[in-house]
């Protein structure tokens, strides 16, 4: 398989499979909130609800682009995206899904609802954090912190932003929707009005298509760190991609930083300012005269990555340091060429997208009971009412698609777990809230980081001394 040693082909698929379970599970755990208001209130029989939600998860990963991958990618330490070792690839991967399907599944089995972004980015900073203790100076650089804020942001509003906008679309129901049918409890085998069922098969359409579309990204960037750790000369860079483009992109890059003051630069920033250039110019002269990767031999094809990864880490790195004496629009400017400069790799095989796609639409057909159960009953002293069932999953679509549209993990979970709180809160207060649940929901959310960062860091350091 690709000339790799049968110990590294065997890698190779374990980790494949070990990505595509962990979609799976994630198909049913966090899938699971998507359909739980359609079953609960009877609008969807529930063979018909995962598969209609199945079916929109896959639409959503197929058509949602790759920003996200993307986004869980950048995560990792830069010494990891430039590693070339296929071997410290595998050690990463094993820890990261190890620990991820561990943490999911434990609380699947559960019934809590918990977050799947959470317990991927707990894994990927634990082994960014686990850079720390080994050999070489590479500390410093071990977590992308720019990234992981922006992240931990989304995740720590996402259920403060659920839990108040659906209260104030509750009072917005009951403003200008006077029906009290909406606004009570299902009556068990009694399948309530076609407009009601209209709503929250819109709804959960749209939390399921939004999941797909964020969550399953999730999926896509797993594989990828995968394939670009074991088979770097295969999947490093996009073929499809013209360097000459891209040299065109590299060039304004080199350009504009040749234009820096580097005396108002700090000593670790000059060396990232010495690196663009110098990676730059390497770039340069290994496309010379050549229009696709396919061009250029696998073994070299790496090194292309490492440049391209070098210049547009390195210049993001240095806008964010508020150093480089560039006018507003010279910023601006090199901030177009990055992100153009960073379509040669980052992207993902259509292949990649369909075998993610149909994971994640499989996993949300199976073991959705136990958190259809919490979602449902549990949150709230009352029985979720249509009204409350729509009202979280409109705030879930709308903060899961805008997430999805800025490139950022957030969790399905915690947006309409919060949300089915908010809507319960709108109808009698926090009383009306079921403490006990909701602490569970909670601690689950207060521990996801800390257990999956302790466990992916220890397990990282095991393998690479295993491997």
């Amino acid at each position: 398989m690709f000339g790799l040693p049968t110990a590294l082909a065997i890698l190779l698929i374990v980790c494949i499979l070990l990505a595509c379970f962990f979609e799976f599970i994630n198909g049913f755990h966090d899938t699971a909130n998507a359909v739980a208001t359609v079953i609960y209130t009877n609008s969807m029989k529930p063979t018909v609800a995962v598969i209609y939600s199945g079916v929109l998860n896959f639409s959503g990963v197929v058509l949602g682009g790759i920003a996200v991958a993307m986004g869980i990618v950048n995560l990792l330490p830069m010494d990891a995206l430039v590693d070339s070792n296929p071997y410290h690839g595998v050690a990463m991967i094993l820890a990261l899904l190890i620990s991820a399907i561990i943490w999911n599944f434990g609380t699947w089995y559960l019934g809590i609802p918990s977050s799947s972004s959470h317990t991927i980015i707990g894994s990927i900073l634990g082994i960014g954090l686990a850079f720390y203790f080994l050999p070489g100076d590479l500390g410093a650089s071990a977590v992308n912190w720019d990234k992981a804020k922006d992240t931990g942001l989304a995740l720590l509003l996402s259920p403060l932003l659920g839990f108040s906008v659906a209260i104030i679309v509750m009072f917005v129901f009951k403003r200008f929707i006077k029906n009290e049918i909406i606004y009570k409890e299902p009556i068990p085998g009694k399948v309530p009005p076609i407009w009601i069922r209209m709503l929250l098969w819109a709804t959960c359409g749209l939390v399921s298509f939004f999941h797909g579309q964020n969550d399953g990204q999730k999926g896509v960037g797993l594989v990828m760190m995968i394939l670009i750790a074991i088979l770097p000369g295969y999947f490093a860079v996009d073929a499809s991609v013209n360097l000459q483009e891209m040299n065109g992109n590299i060039n304004k890059i080199e350009m504009l930083m040749s234009k820096v003051d580097t005396t108002n630069l700090s000593k670790r920033e000059k060396k990232m300012h010495a690196d663009i250039l110098i990676h730059s110019l390497h770039f340069e002269k290994e496309i010379a005269g050549k229009f696709s990767s396919n061009e250029i031999t696998v073994n070299d094809r790496f090194s292309l990555r490492k440049d391209i990864v070098k210049i547009t880490k390195g210049s993001e790195k240095l806008i964010n340091g508020g150093n480089l004496n560039l006018s507003a629009n010279e910023i601006k400017d090199l901030g177009k060429e990055i992100k153009a400069g960073k379509k040669l790799i980052e992207y993902a095989p259509t292949w990649v997208i369909l075998m993610i796609s149909v994971c994640l639409g499989l996993g949300t057909m199976v073991g959705w009971k136990r958190i259809v159960k919490t979602v449902g009953e549990k949150i709230g002293k009352q029985h979720m009412s249509y009204a409350q069932g729509a009202s979280a999953e409109i705030v879930a679509s709308i903060g899961i698609g805008l997430a999805s549209w800025k490139g950022l993990p957030v969790s399905t979970t915690h947006m309409l777990s919060s949300g089915i709180a908010g809507s319960m809160v709108a109808k009698k207060g926090l009383k009306n809230l079921q403490k006990k649940t909701v602490k569970t929901i909670a601690l689950a959310w207060v521990l996801t980081l800390p257990v999956t960062i302790i466990l992916s860091g220890g397990l990282f350091l095991l393998f690479r001394a295993i491997l």
